[in-house]
């Protein structure tokens, strides 16, 4: 007790010292010469450049082959990357399982993305700035099966077909999340249907809300999530939280051991995602330009910086740094700077990955002890608390010479408003989704295959055969 005592103390004290040096760093280096001579440079090139608006975009190739790039790297996140991290935290006789359903819902919402998914979210016919209306919270299916969209088809610079296929990476992990939270429980067919409505009814329109532009419900508010906070995070953790908790515990969980069974695979993963998220955050500037620079700038500091915080915090509490502590503070970190990482500065990156690795090391350990709920990966600890701090940080350090937008109270009171709308809607919407299939389908497998594991019950295979 008194180590945790001392431990919450430290977690004070380092956060007011950062945050007070921060704060101060920031109003040194971004004065407001700086910052309007920044407004007035950007604004010069826009006021040449309008014949050329008038004109319409032309194909820019190096932005083109950075999104392509970016494209890829996102999708080498879910397949292999966040396959190989859930599939080393679970007992051995589940580790193809959690593979299975990172690469079936890869397939799966990779179709309904392009039936579906990115008309309901990027559909903008209706949308009006300041107007808000049924066009504000989800796309039409004027989009439907990618109609319209030609070889030509243009978005900013690059071809529609490449901002598409990004998108559609984003949508593909987002479900994938949230596989890690009632790993080793749910059935398979009841994990398909779960995940396909999932995606069409609560991803699609917080997308909507958030990226698609003037008329777009957050967008109008103001709300800054760069590249995906309240989109994937946040959404992925909540829907987490609330279908750990329908499905109820694991046999034997807490009091039978559940160790992970191979963090060689683990530590591999949470690499791969590293690397991947820089498609992730520095992809989401759209250009290959210094907004993208900045972003992969702040998002390697920001990762190092939450590495090192759950690390040390854990070392504190626990007496011995662990593997797996080190590399689930570099998710955490990742995920916090995620709605950040085109608007704030170095300063402000090393703050969250601080304040993200000590809030979700204490929210992945103390809370989950404390309120006794199965959240098998942590999913709810690292994405849900991890995204929320990086939301509401991002209000408070966004840099105006970077981002266009200056951190302030008011800003980050419409984070707080953008988060709690995410959280209220994704909580509900995804309950009474799970209640509905559980009365149709079920969700759970039985007692006996739960105990065999579900790569025997319901796949039939080993992950191992020594």
């Amino acid at each position: 007790m008194k180590l945790y005592k001392n431990l919450v103390r430290a977690l004070m004290m380092l956060t007011l010292l950062t945050v007070a040096f921060g704060v101060w760093a920031q109003e040194e280096v971004m004065s407001p010469e700086v910052s309007m001579e920044a407004v007035e440079t950007a604004e010069a090139p826009a006021e040449e450049a309008a014949p050329a608006e008038e004109a319409g975009p032309t194909l820019n190739s190096g932005d083109t082959a950075w999104m392509l790039t970016s494209t890829a790297l996102v999708l080498f996140m879910t397949i292999p990357g966040l396959a190989l991290f859930y599939a080393g935290m679970v007992r051995s006789k589940n580790v193809l399982s959690v593979m299975m359903q990172c690469f079936a819902i890869t397939c799966l919402i990779s179709i309904l993305w392009m039936m579906f998914g990115y008309s309901l979210a990027f559909d903008t016919t209706g949308m009006e700035k300041g107007v808000t209306n049924l066009s504000s919270f989800i796309g039409g299916l004027s989009k439907a099966f990618l109609a319209g969209m030609e070889k030509d088809s243009l978005v900013a610079a690059f071809p529609e077909s490449v901002f598409m296929t990004f998108q559609m990476t984003f949508a593909i992990i987002t479900p994938a999340l949230i596989v890690g939270a009632f790993a080793e429980r749910m059935k398979f067919s009841a994990m398909l249907w779960f995940m396909g409505i999932w995606s069409l009814v609560v991803y699609a329109p917080i997308a909507h809300m958030v990226w698609s532009g003037d008329g777009g419900y957050f967008w109008d508010m103001g709300v800054l999530d760069f590249a995906g906070g309240t989109v994937v995070h946040i959404n992925a953790g909540i829907a987490g939280l609330v279908a750990a908790l329908v499905l109820g515990k694991r046999k034997g969980w807490p009091t039978s051991p559940m160790a992970p069974h191979n963090l060689g695979l683990t530590v591999i993963g949470a690499s791969m995602l590293w690397v991947g998220w820089f498609g992730f955050n520095a992809g989401s500037a759209v250009a290959a330009d210094g907004r993208a620079g900045m972003a992969m700038a702040v998002t390697q500091i920001a990762t190092a910086a939450a590495a090192l915080a759950w690390m040390f915090s854990e070392w504190l509490s626990h007496g011995k740094p662990s593997v797996l502590g080190i590399v689930s503070g570099a998710v955490a970190g990742l995920v916090a700077i995620t709605p950040a990482s085109g608007f704030v500065g170095p300063v402000g990156s090393l703050i969250i990955g601080i304040v993200a690795g000590i809030i979700c090391f204490l929210a992945a350990t103390k809370l989950k002890r404390a309120l006794k709920y199965d959240d098998s990966l942590d999913v709810f600890g690292v994405h849900a608390v991890g995204g929320i701090v990086g939301a509401l940080l991002t209000g408070i350090f966004a840099v105006e010479a970077i981002g266009g937008v200056p951190g302030s109270f008011s800003q980050f009171m419409i984070q707080v408003k953008g988060v709690a709308i995410t959280v209220i809607y994704c909580a509900v919407a995804t309950f009474i989704i799970l209640k509905v299939l559980d009365v149709i389908m079920g969700l759970r497998v039985n007692e006996e295959q739960e105990t065999e594991g579900l790569d025997l019950s319901l796949h039939d295979e080993r992950g191992y055969n020594l």
